[in-house]
């Protein structure tokens, strides 16, 4: 056997025995891994902390063919503030169904990893409005795994003036004439664009550090609902 140590959370966990579980660990440079946690389930076993929904911890795994066994863990962070919380675990339940279909195992994932965390601090520690994290989320995570929409310039002609419409279609932002020629380009506020920009191109840490008006958070609730689902080609319901 292969002893592996190791950083992750746990996004998935079942029942495997009367004391036994599996656990779907996500982690910064081994992918999304399944690894058995013998005796878990036992209320003294000291793996019990460290095997729960959305915990945070070190792990030391033995790896024997393409299996994965727990041997031990070290909490890190458990989110309590969240667990406590039904709206905000609605929430974080919600954004693990994303992060669990866009990962797989033997891949670097450290900075999805590394969003999928911070969101999860700023759930915990602050109020921000739930409906805006979730757009940023969805937003700078597509941006990551491949489709960062065009934001500096209109997609079908280049200019970069009066860029108030986003094209789910096109991937970007598009300019007040080329809109006319798409009927589903979604008008925005300045402001949306503006958003939208700063959370594709922001420091990681400092991703969730500005605030917008109402309005501008039902926009980016739309836009990041519909780009994730046109991507994805799939719809993820809270």
């Amino acid at each position: 056997m292969k002893t592996v140590r190791t950083k992750g959370i746990i996004i998935a966990e079942k029942i495997m025995s009367d004391f036994d579980k599996v656990v779907t660990i996500l982690t910064p440079n081994i992918g999304k891994i399944e690894c058995v946690a013998k005796g878990a389930r036992r209320s003294k076993s000291l793996l019990l902390a460290g095997t729960q929904f959305l915990c945070f911890g070190d792990y030391l795994l033995y790896k024997g063919g393409d299996t994965y066994r727990m041997n031990a863990c070290e909490t890190i962070e458990v989110f309590y503030n969240i667990r406590i919380d039904l709206d905000k675990l609605k929430c974080a339940s919600y954004l693990t169904k994303i992060v669990n279909d866009v990962t797989t195992e033997n891949q670097n994932n450290y900075r999805i990893l590394q969003l999928f965390l911070n969101t999860l601090y700023i759930l915990a520690n602050t109020d921000k409005d739930l409906k805006f994290v979730e757009s940023i989320f969805r937003i700078r995570l597509l941006s990551i795994i491949g489709f960062r929409p065009i934001i500096d310039e209109c997609v079908s002609c280049k200019q970069k003036e009066n860029l108030n419409h986003f094209s789910i279609k096109d991937n970007g932002l598009k300019c007040n004439n080329c809109s006319k020629q798409e009927p589903g380009a979604i008008a925005i506020t300045e402001t949306t664009r503006d958003a939208i920009r700063y959370i594709v191109l922001s420091d990681a840490k400092r991703i969730y550090s500005f605030n917008v008006p109402e309005e501008s958070i039902k926009e980016l609730e739309i836009v990041s609902k519909l780009y994730l689902t046109e991507k994805l080609e799939k719809e993820f319901k809270v």
